[in-house]
């Protein structure tokens, strides 16, 4: 009975990574396009995804990958800051 708990508790994460993995890839085709009016969506569609990821890295105890997303979500966030001042 526990053990098929944890089976779905570990499944329902498995959604959350490719909801984060289809987020990335999202917010990578639109920061691809190079369109200066959509760049500040595709950063946060990114932001989020690094969200999810470093969330899904705690929770692996994945240390080196949690720090990179962490990295990578600071500089998503300056990313935004910087487009919504840019307009």
């Amino acid at each position: 009975m526990i053990k098929n708990k944890v089976n779905i508790y570990f499944k329902k994460i498995d959604y959350w990574r490719w909801f984060g993995f289809v987020l990335a890839v999202i917010g990578a085709y639109i920061l691809g396009n190079a369109e200066v009016k959509t760049q500040w969506l595709g950063w946060i569609i990114c932001s989020i995804s690094c969200l999810i990821w470093i969330i899904m890295g705690f929770k692996d105890r994945d240390i080196p990958r949690t720090l990179m997303e962490v990295m990578y979500f600071v500089i998503g966030v300056r990313a935004i800051i910087n487009w919504i001042n840019f307009s």
